[in-house]
């Protein structure tokens, strides 16, 4: 009867996986208590660049003030991949850090602009604003969060490989069905978990608490019109209109190549 040995090896790993990503889905969705309380933030009060980093994270901070500094008519974004600068002056921390990458000819790649946007300490600051607030997910929740997943993902690979185990182990009165009846109970609750937090994964920003999450939501409903820096700011690159600016901002998404520079 050895295989109920791996059997109960293998239920021990799930259920300690399985504990680890419930608890770590709890603390992102427990609010916060005690000094460091999320203060009251209505969603009016809520800027474009805050609602850009809970939506979508530094890159979508990056994409949005390309976008704006653009209509603006303070950078010049081709199709072909290069940014210009008209206007050398940042009105923000955030418009600064995009002038601060380009070279002394005022004219650079989109995705090394946006590389340096995201990066820059504007953001960070930014996100622990957010994080203080309570309307931002900690880096140590996300972390924890990738962590439960990958444990519930080992743990299922230990169910395959303890009931692989258990057929191979001669088993006198016991049948191959039985065996395989058994461990299909742990393996059944590893892909459901492993189900359940992609779905929530996709359904939820990964960057927004469940109190962030709320503010978007209600932002979207009043302020969400398609082509504005607000929806740009919600939705990303599927809400700009301009064929070409949309084909400027996702230049490097998708691993084309360098074009020649010109408009």
């Amino acid at each position: 009867m050895f295989w109920v040995l791996f059997l109960l090896m293998a239920w021990a790993g799930v259920l300690l996986a399985c504990a680890r990503l419930l608890r770590a889905a709890g603390e992102a969705a427990e609010p916060v208590t005690g000094s460091a309380a999320p203060r009251r933030h209505h969603h009016d009060e809520l800027s474009l660049y805050e609602a850009a980093y809970l939506a979508g994270g530094p890159e979508r901070v990056a994409d949005l003030t390309l976008l704006s500094m653009q209509r603006q008519r303070r950078l010049l974004l081709a199709h072909t991949g290069w940014v210009t600068v008209v206007d050398p002056v940042g009105r923000d921390p955030h418009e600064r850090s995009v002038l601060g990458a380009f070279g002394p000819d005022g004219q650079e790649q989109v995705v090394c602009v946006r590389t340096a946007a995201e990066r820059d300490p504007a953001v960070r600051a930014l996100a622990d604003r957010l994080g203080d607030a309570g309307l931002a997910l900690r880096a140590g929740t996300k972390q924890g969060m990738g962590e439960g997943v990958k444990a519930v993902r080992h743990a299922c690979g230990l169910v395959v490989a303890m009931m692989a185990a258990s057929l191979c182990v001669p088993a006198p009165g016991t049948t191959t069905v039985m065996i395989l009846c058994w461990f299909a109970l742990p393996l059944i609750l590893t892909l459901g978990c492993l189900a359940i937090a992609r779905f929530e994964g996709h359904a939820h920003s990964p960057w927004a608490s469940p109190a962030g999450q709320r503010l978007l939501v209600e932002l979207a409903r009043e302020r969400g019109a398609r082509g504005s820096l607000t929806a740009v700011a919600l939705r990303g690159l599927r809400a700009v209109t301009e064929p070409e600016l949309k084909a400027a901002l996702a230049y490097g998404r998708r691993g084309r190549g360098t074009r020649q520079r010109g408009y």
